[in-house]
């Protein structure tokens, strides 16, 4: 297949890429930067009225919401990225003479909300906080892409991890010096995924036929906060004793801290039941192929 990636250039978008051209796809990358030197065997393009007949669309775009303090500005930024984003790719296909055949396009566990330790699977309703209306809007988006016969999956990541980038990279410098922790009372539920498998899920919604609607890209093994840090400190063979306090972390992030201290067990239901097998259904098998 020749297929279209929104977010190509970013942290799951680059191995996304690779693992593509390995299966023998064709690989187009809409940018903000088409005149940039692409990975061997990808096409960087500008705009969207440059883009020749593609079979699939992977839509990834997105300003990260943990990079700081959420102001009025970045939330205006987060919006036309994700919803923005969707939206144009729907007016393109809607013009195209053929469409292509499938969409696979990004969400996260924040439509779930802040919750407590209940397990929620993609039946599950949304939560009503920032976080979870801005991806209730961008599925919404996507999800029109139904109604001129593309086949559309979105797919709700969790924490996505691997070492050079996304949370665990912030992570792993103070938990190498032994000054990791959990983040205040560390009783919230952190549902993560292992990029490879994130990247492993994306191709097989891509080339399954069966699959349509939302999928949730959390392993199954989410577990607290608290034996989050004490897993990733017993890897790297550091202890686990400090805490960071809530009111720091308000103090310095305001909103968006609301992220750090809650959290969502989330389950993979879905996927299992379609047969996807994840490769590291376990953080510590995760975090030893990752650090080791």
């Amino acid at each position: 297949m020749d297929i279209l990636i929104t977010g190509g250039t970013g942290f799951i978008g680059r191995p996304l890429c690779t693992a593509l051209l390995a299966a023998g796809h064709g690989v187009h990358v809409l940018t903000r930067r088409p005149g940039a030197p692409p990975p061997p065997g990808v096409y960087y393009i500008g705009r969207l009225d440059d883009v020749g007949p593609v079979q699939a669309v992977v839509n990834l775009a997105g300003e990260p919401l943990t990079d700081g303090r959420w102001t009025q500005a970045r939330k205006q930024a987060f919006h036309a990225s994700r919803i923005g984003t969707t939206r144009a790719l729907l007016a393109w296909m809607q013009a195209l003479p053929t469409p292509p055949q499938v969409l696979v396009s990004g969400s996260a566990i924040g439509y779930y909300g802040p919750r407590d330790g209940t397990p929620l699977d993609e039946a599950s309703a949304p939560g009503d906080d920032f976080a979870a209306m801005l991806c209730r809007q961008w599925e919404a988006e996507a999800f029109k892409a139904d109604e001129i016969g593309v086949r559309t999956c979105v797919v709700r990541t969790g924490i996505v991890l691997d070492r050079d980038g996304g949370a665990l990279a912030r992570m792993l410098p103070p938990f190498r010096l032994g000054l990791g922790g959990p983040m205040g009372d560390g009783r919230q539920w952190m549902s993560w995924i292992h990029r490879e498998d994130l990247v492993g899920l994306i191709l097989w919604l891509l080339a399954n036929d069966a699959a349509r609607g939302a999928y949730n890209g959390t392993a199954p093994g989410t577990l607290t906060n608290a034996d989050f840090a004490r897993t990733l400190a017993k890897v790297l063979g550091r202890p686990a004793l400090l805490t960071t306090p809530a009111f720091a972390l308000k103090l310095a992030f305001g909103e968006m801290a609301q992220l750090l201290l809650t959290g969502q067990n989330v389950q993979p239901v879905r996927a299992l039941d379609g047969g996807y097998r994840f490769q590291y259904p376990t953080l510590d098998g995760a975090l030893e192929a990752i650090l080791r």
